[in-house]
């Protein structure tokens, strides 16, 4: 296709997937449309409007046009743009497979896992303090056996599949660079603090997480940036927030 791109998109773990993994491509090399980004702004609840709607049908971040095609789901997005613009960020045969597994296991168990753990240490404002004593002892735990999992895949070895850099360590990345905020401890794990620095350090990861953020905060948000994200998380994880978006469908 030589259609552009049209990246809807917001500087969340989910939203940088997509946006590292357009520029490892371009770092590759490999010859891709123009894009347009399209920021949607989800503290505000842009996400829930007709116009975004009609791309992501699940009303979150991100989501993708490419002509005809309008894709919800980031890993989705990625396993569409591995596919469209092939490289060894996707591998073929028995490759592909392997990377797919723990691609989903980033959407199915790390993902969920340490998003709840976040939601409930920084968000979940309307919640009592004793409501949230099991869910946090329950998303903690799980989170660190998935980082006993990934510490363990990642034994002897550069990348979460291997030698080569793929759409699995995009996915994970993100999720695992936020752990100051989510409150979970990944100093446990030596081989996944050693992948996450290997990780940062890439010119394309580094272009790829500057999308959506202020200038001179790619690295670490501000106090204010803080602030701002504490009371926009707040906002989407309300119940009240939940019940109005249900209402307006």
């Amino acid at each position: 296709m030589t259609q552009p791109l049209a990246l809807w998109t917001a500087p969340t773990p989910n939203g940088w997937k997509v946006s590292i993994m357009i520029e490892e491509l371009r770092e590759l090399g490999i010859a891709l449309p123009s894009v347009e980004v399209i920021t949607v702004d989800i503290m505000s609840g842009e996400q829930f409007s007709d116009v975004f709607s009609a791309v992501s049908a699940n009303q979150k971040i991100p989501g993708l046009v490419h002509g005809d095609i309008r894709l919800m789901e980031s890993c989705a997005i990625l396993q569409y743009l591995g596919e469209e613009f092939p490289s060894s960020l996707y591998p073929s045969g028995a490759d592909r497979y392997y990377v797919l597994q723990w691609l989903t296991w980033q959407a199915a168990g790390l993902g969920p896992s340490f998003g709840n753990k976040l939601s409930y240490t920084r968000y979940m404002a309307d919640v009592p303090e004793e409501q949230k004593v099991h869910p946090l002892t329950r998303f903690n735990a799980e989170s660190q056996r998935l980082l006993r999992v990934l510490d363990k895949q990642l034994e002897g070895k550069r990348f979460v599949c291997g030698e080569d850099f793929t759409i699995a360590d995009i996915a994970i990345f993100p999720w695992i660079r936020g752990y100051k905020w989510s409150k979970i401890d990944i100093t446990l794990h030596p081989n996944v603090l050693a992948w996450k620095e290997r990780v940062r350090h890439r010119p394309g990861v580094k272009r790829g997480l500057a999308y959506g953020a202020k200038l001179g905060e790619e690295e670490q948000w501000s106090e204010e940036t803080k602030r701002k994200y504490a009371s926009g998380g707040s906002f989407m994880a309300s119940n009240q927030t939940i019940a109005e978006s249900h209402s307006e469908e």
